[in-house]
């Protein structure tokens, strides 16, 4: 009997790993300099006009000042048409089965306002030029980014894990601060204040000054301190986020025990205290979290309608925008943008609340617009969203608000509101690291 391994099994496995694991060819690399955009797009428009072709220029807001409430650079335009439940179906192949679930469930009050297409997302320079290093060198081994630093990691994705790594790391700068408000929705259209908060985040991965070499892959910081509402005032919430799962933790303080807790599992569909507990840790953003209990299935691009350029809803107040079972249609922006379509199964013998989840990622700043989840009846469960914001300071199209509709329960969440607040996503010096460590947190516990 023999263990030697025949010399084609030998050949085949070591395609398959060079396959999973390897970074695309200078050659495909220098597209990101012609036909693609620094970050990965497509540069041309689409053959009928909807969809422009990207230039790279700023966006400019008039009067806006950095650090202060954020104005519209699109105020004048007007919707170009509208989508209801009557003529759903001459729209149905640029919708997701999130919207056209909405669209019936809500037939007399939710509508998609379509304005034109502006592709605004943009970033520095330095962006550009590691997401140039990153795409001959990064490289998935065990689920996690290896070899990227400072920029989309995987700029040409050939898998879907790729490409939700760069949502994950898309660029939304490297340290900010905000002031807002989460709502609960409830069954009956309510809406209930939960968290009336500040949020301050670094992004360590986009450190300017930082280097591959240096780098500890802590990729995202949030420091979460509520003022209210009066039950939860003074409840404190750190996290750091780390490419290794097993350095990710998270720590909340709770004033009635004066005291400062580790999340045992800040992780995946474990509730997160951020939203009263509301939403779960991967819902935020559209996702957040762990990428190895599932696999990851990149379906390939499609032209579809999403929230885009959304800063037209931050001109009203809290109460004029959420209101009934969802946002008001009033304010919602929708544009016409090419997405990745990313399917997302769970592993055998994983759990999950949600086993299959599709997202749809923005190709030209690779943030999860979309989302939709089927629960383990294989039935449309929740469809997750997110508002991306023009801030020509950052510079970028930074997503910010986001949440859920719960299409069987008529549930749903509304999180980081800052309509009311007196400056939206203010862009700030790096925040100190024991800013969002637990033993940072002890001490500034004080209520």
């Amino acid at each position: 009997m023999t263990n030697r391994i025949h010399p084609l099994l030998l050949a085949v496995a070591a395609l398959f790993a060079t396959q999973a694991h390897a970074a695309v060819s200078a050659e495909e690399a220098a597209k990101l300099k012609t036909e693609l955009t620094p970050l990965g797009g497509e540069k041309q428009g689409n053959k009928d006009g909807t969809i422009p072709a990207w230039t790279g220029a700023p966006t400019a807001i008039a009067g806006e000042k950095p650090g202060g409430r954020r104005g519209d650079p699109f105020k004048d335009e007007k919707p170009l048409y509208s989508v209801t439940a009557k003529n759903a179906d001459q729209y149905a192949d640029k919708l997701t089965d999130g919207t056209k679930a909405l669209l019936k469930k809500y037939p007399e009050t939710f509508r998609l306002d379509v304005y034109k297409t502006h592709r605004t997302a943009i970033a520095p320079q330095w962006v550009y030029d590691n997401t140039a290093k990153n795409a001959t060198q990064a490289k998935l081994e065990n689920n996690q980014p290896v070899g990227a630093y400072g920029g989309i990691p995987f700029p040409i994705a050939k898998t879907g894990a790729e490409a939700i790594w760069n949502h994950i790391l898309r660029w939304r700068g490297a340290s900010w601060e905000a002031q807002m408000n989460q709502y609960q929705i409830t069954a009956d259209g309510k809406v209930v204040l939960t968290t009336d908060g500040t949020i301050k985040q670094n992004m360590p991965y986009y450190f300017e000054d930082g280097s591959l070499a240096s780098y500890k892959g802590f990729y995202w910081d949030i420091n979460l301190v509520n003022a209210g509402p009066p039950i939860r005032a003074g409840e404190m919430l750190v996290g750091r986020e780390s490419f290794d799962t097993a350095k990710t933790n998270a720590y909340v303080y709770l004033t009635g025990q004066r005291r400062v807790r580790k999340l045992p599992n800040a992780c995946c569909d474990t509730p997160t205290p951020a939203s009263a507990g509301l939403m779960s840790f991967d819902e935020i953003q559209v996702w957040q979290g762990r990428t190895d209990r599932f696999d990851w299935k990149l379906v390939g691009k499609k032209e579809i309608l999403v929230p885009y350029n959304s800063n037209r809803l931050l001109q009203v107040k809290d109460a004029d925008l959420v209101k009934g079972q969802h946002l008001n249609p009033d304010h919602v922006r929708w544009e016409l943008h090419r997405v990745w379509v990313v399917e997302a199964k769970l592993k055998q013998g994983e759990r999950h609340q949600a086993p299959r989840s599709v997202y749809y990622l923005d190709e030209d700043g690779w943030g999860a617009l979309l989302g939709d989840r089927w629960d383990a009846q294989n039935q449309l469960w929740k469809t997750l969203w997110t508002m991306s914001y023009v801030m020509p300071d950052v510079p970028g199209t930074v997503q910010q608000t986001f949440g859920y509709y719960d299409l069987l329960s008529g549930t749903g969440y509304v999180s980081n509101v800052l309509n009311d607040k007196p400056f939206h996503h203010r862009a700030t010096k790096r925040w100190p690291e024991d800013l969002f460590t637990g033993d940072g947190l002890a001490s500034r516990g004080v209520r």
